[in-house]
């Protein structure tokens, strides 16, 4: 039986993730019954290594926790993973998509920008390199 300081050395994620983990039910410790601390097994240090690995991919912890659920009952959680990755995929696309876009536009602002003199604020005009765009 290990604490969450030794479940931390071992596993490599700081005891206050173990603590949080615990918290949300991502990990079930048990308790001693002499002093109530939480005590963890082997178990907990592979279950860990699979939380940081998902999280490494991308998984939410809400993700990892319905992973961890299905697995629990039995059912192989492989279909759903491939399914939450496939959509994570798309929303990285767009979402590089939509950054290069914006740098595109960044880029374009600060070369058009160049020619222009600085303001002053006049009361109708706050900053007018902003405001020429």
């Amino acid at each position: 039986m290990m604490t969450v300081t030794d479940l931390s050395r071992h596993s490599g994620v700081t005891a206050h993730a173990v603590r949080y983990y615990s918290r949300i039910g991502l990990l079930k410790p048990g308790r001693n019954p002499e002093n109530g601390y939480r005590v963890f097994d082997r178990t907990d240090i592979s279950r860990l290594r699979f939380i940081r690995q998902a999280q490494s991919l991308g998984f939410t912890l809400e993700e990892v926790a319905e992973i961890l659920e299905e697995s629990g009952m039995g059912s192989s959680p492989c279909p759903k993973v491939r399914e939450i990755l496939h959509r994570r995929i798309e929303e990285n696309r767009r979402k590089l998509e939509e950054l290069t876009n914006l740098q595109e536009r960044m880029e374009h602002a600060l070369v058009h920008w160049a020619k222009m003199p600085d303001g002053m604020p006049d009361g109708h005009s706050i900053c007018h390199l902003i405001e020429s765009e």
